[in-house]
């Protein structure tokens, strides 16, 4: 049981590192985003910018128009004044004339601050070009840096999965099939060791006779309170050590 723990533990090592791998390249990817919707936001600000420079064009083309309008209807006012012989008939256009170039002077101010309004936005579409030819410059390295990046993440994921695939091949099929559900639920270690009467997965303390039953290590043992696999870390020492000796040993009789 212990050795085909082992395996599956080696397994783990490997899906870890790929876990990893595969957040770093969502970190990654967001950063790409990040940069492209940063680049059609200052795009979508140019063109609302361009829309409303236009806007303000044609309302100061209208009132420039409304202006030769004033400017004609005074010049009719003035023919007819010219003409008039009777004091309140000449009181009455002098009237009109009075309110035609007041309403003259109005809108000849709505034009002057339209103008001013116009000149500013086109000052801020400037800014605007600008910053996008900027940002534009500036993003295709860091673009090219983050698609080198994500490319050597998919190399180093490859060649982990043909790792991990190769030593699934030794695993015990039935304890890998168990690993891998508690993997694709939790997407985190899963098999993980007693630390002082603790699951090292959630921090709970777990009974004497639980502990007991993993240091045998004679049946896959789960944490009550998180369905986690429990090892004893002992038991892999002792193992290892076993192994390292024997490795010694041969070397020793060789020579």
């Amino acid at each position: 049981m212990q050795e085909a723990l082992k395996v599956i533990l080696d397994i783990q090592e490997y899906d870890m590192k790929m876990i990893r791998l595969m957040r770093l390249k969502r970190e990654r990817q967001k950063e790409l985003q990040q940069i492209d919707a940063l680049r059609k936001e200052l795009h979508q600000q140019l063109l609302d910018k361009e829309q409303e420079i236009g806007e303000l064009g044609k309302a100061i083309l209208a009132h420039e128009q409304k202006i030769q309008e004033i400017n004609a209807k005074i010049k009719r006012i003035e023919t007819q004044q010219s003409n008039i012989k009777k004091a309140d008939e000449f009181n009455a256009i002098t009237q009109e004339m009075t309110t035609a170039e007041r309403e003259k002077v109005a809108v000849e101010q709505k034009v002057s601050d339209l103008v001013d309004k116009k000149n500013t936005e086109e000052e801020l579409l400037d800014k605007i070009k600008h910053s996008l030819k900027n940002s534009e410059e500036s993003s295709k390295s860091l673009e090219k840096e983050i698609q080198e990046s994500i490319e050597m993440i998919n190399e180093e994921g490859s060649s982990l999965k043909k790792q991990r695939e190769d030593l699934a091949k030794s695993a015990n099929l039935e304890m890998l099939a168990i690993y891998e559900r508690l993997l694709k639920n939790k997407r985190d270690r899963v098999i993980v060791p007693i630390e002082n009467r603790t699951c090292s997965g959630c921090h709970i303390v777990l009974t004497a006779q639980h502990e007991n039953l993993v240091r045998k290590g004679e049946n896959l043992i789960f944490c009550e309170h998180c369905s986690r696999i429990h090892y004893w870390q002992e038991a892999e020492a002792a193992s290892e050590e076993v192994a390292g000796t024997k490795r010694r040993r041969r070397r020793f009789a060789g020579a």
